[in-house]
């Protein structure tokens, strides 16, 4: 059964909307990152103890893009 976020974020770009939820269940938190374009959905689920290695890995593509 699917459970209510803890937090939710939405970002729009251009013709694409990324819902990002912070959810918990019975195997710990997780952020559900669900992108959505044109009415087609994609959805990836990230646990919690990889959270901050993925934004370090996030943070080094931002910065290495905006060196390109």
């Amino acid at each position: 059964m699917p459970s209510d976020p803890i937090a939710s974020e939405k970002v729009s770009f251009e013709r694409k909307i990324f819902f990002l939820d912070l959810k918990e269940n019975q195997r710990g938190r997780f952020m559900k990152i669900t992108e959505d374009v044109g009415g087609r959905r994609d959805t990836i689920m990230l646990p919690a103890g990889a959270f901050r290695e993925f934004l370090e890995a996030l943070e080094r593509l931002v910065e290495l893009e905006s060196k390109l």
